[in-house]
């Protein structure tokens, strides 16, 4: 072994996802990761709520165990801060004696949930819009939702009041992991992840408590707001060879870190086109978002690091459109009686496509309406006998998708924000070469490739320049 290798010191990223989790090791001196390992959690569970969506913590955590303890135990042992993330706006309950429970198997020190509820997510959808019309507004600049942890909390007081009854701790399944490795008694959130809850005013950094407790809300279970990027704590034991009193960052929003991960200037914009779609760039020193919240807006602010805020444009087409288009395509072709794979279908329209540079098809492809526009579904139009080859019709999907986006946050409103070039990335880009000319037609700036947001690493790059300096 290296005398470098010895003397190494590492981060460790936790990024608790929607469906899978994923942790790095981060060289503190060179900044790149050395070791990563990623899991499906399988933790979906029914729920008994007309469009609950809910998750077992049990199994979110038996896939964090896994994937820690698959890290090398040599480089554990030089863990020197944890950077925790996670799927923002859920909300998972505990109690303040309970929680957890540690233990030991073959050498390894760990913990699982003991007495917790499931984790409500971000997509669950029992608060209907009649249901967010009757509570009272919100003092901040972000518009409520279904999924939010406060609206989840209203709902629950006015539905299953005995449920908040068996407890008096509440957090995102992040928060209770930090909570849980540093043996808190209450619980902290990042302001990142109160703002995903609602009623959080993000310049004062304070709950709506009066708002809040005039409509006989439980205040008592709300977490103690922490700035974004500060400590929590510190680790309470050995845990998975992570020396105890390690520090631990208070968790942060996935998004914050995806961009952490990519955005090398703040001059650039970072683009992600996954399953939806997002792009974003940061706003000047001193810019305070309007109090009240623009629910017809395409662009939200949502709180950085140090007071600073993010534009974000988010779309919810994004690849989930094209495999959407696969998709009918293949069970067209079964229904006709030809067995074909959609992992076939994808390479011959991309292929098609690319020798159909141009095309007047236009396709408005918002199958799944957008936040600001809830009513808004896909368009086609100027359709011709000329234009319905699958070469058309994907290139104008595709540049459909980018259109869509683009007028949520016009080139222009980069160019005044003094955005200098897109840093692009995602796994819908990364097998789409059509997908990717049309990005650099919609922006009138430089693209670039190659730099993937990953908030493991994000959360890990957090923790590393802040032990450098407000840790040290």
């Amino acid at each position: 072994m290296s005398l470098s290798t010895c003397s190494s010191t590492y981060v460790l990223g936790i990024d608790l996802g929607t469906t899978s989790v994923k942790v790095v090791l981060l060289d503190s001196m060179s900044r790149s990761v050395t070791d990563s390992n990623y899991l499906p959690t399988g933790a979906d569970r029914g729920s008994h709520v007309v469009n609950g969506k809910e998750q077992d913590p049990c199994e979110i955590i038996d896939a964090l165990n896994q994937c820690v303890t698959s890290l090398p135990r040599q480089k554990l042992q030089k863990v020197v801060g944890i950077g925790v993330s996670g799927q923002m706006h859920g909300i998972v309950f505990w109690g303040a004696n309970t929680g957890c429970e540690w233990f030991v198997t073959n050498s390894v020190c760990m913990f699982k949930p003991r007495d917790t509820s499931q984790l409500i997510t971000w997509q669950d959808g029992r608060c209907s819009s009649e249901f967010l019309s009757s509570l009272p507004q919100p003092n901040s600049h972000l518009s409520l939702a279904t999924g939010f942890g406060c609206a989840t909390i209203f709902w629950l007081l006015k539905h299953r009041p005995e449920f908040l009854s068996q407890f008096n701790v509440a957090g995102t399944i992040h928060d209770y992991v930090v909570s849980m490795l540093c043996a808190s008694k209450g619980c902290s959130i990042s302001t990142q992840n109160a703002a995903s809850w609602g009623y959080f005013n993000t310049v004062t950094r304070m709950w709506n408590l009066d708002i809040l407790r005039e409509a006989g809300f439980p205040v008592h279970l709300l977490p103690e707001p922490v700035e974004s990027g500060n400590c929590a704590g510190h680790t309470c034991s050995e845990w998975h060879g992570v020396p105890a009193n390690t520090p631990v960052g208070i968790a942060l929003g996935d998004f914050q870190c995806s961009v952490y991960s990519s955005m090398t200037n703040w001059t650039d914009a970072v683009l992600n086109i996954s399953t939806s779609a997002q792009l974003t760039f940061a706003m000047p020193a001193g810019f305070t978002p309007s109090c009240v919240p623009d629910a017809l807006s395409p662009i939200a602010y949502f709180p950085y690091f140090n007071g600073s805020y993010l534009a974000v444009a988010a779309s919810l087409n994004g690849g989930n459109v094209m495999a959407t288009f696969v998709g009918m395509l293949t069970s067209w072709m079964n229904e006709l009686g030809v067995e074909i794979s959609e992992s076939s279908v994808y390479p011959q329209l991309i292929q098609a496509a690319q020798g159909q540079p141009d095309t007047d098809l236009r396709i408005v492809p918002t199958l799944l309406g957008e936040r600001h526009a809830t009513s808004s579904l896909g368009q086609l139009s100027n359709v011709s006998p000329g234009n319905l080859s699958l070469g058309h019709v994907t290139r104008a999907l595709c540049r459909g998708i980018m259109e869509n986006l683009a007028s949520m946050m016009p080139a222009h409103k980069l160019l005044e924000a003094g955005v200098e070039r897109v840093v692009a990335s995602g796994s819908a880009l990364a097998r789409n070469e059509v997908l990717r000319q049309e990005v650099e037609k919609a922006f009138s700036l430089p693209v670039v490739y190659g730099k993937d947001v990953d908030s493991a690493v994000g959360v890990a790059l957090v923790c590393s320049d802040r032990l450098s300096t407000e840790w040290s």
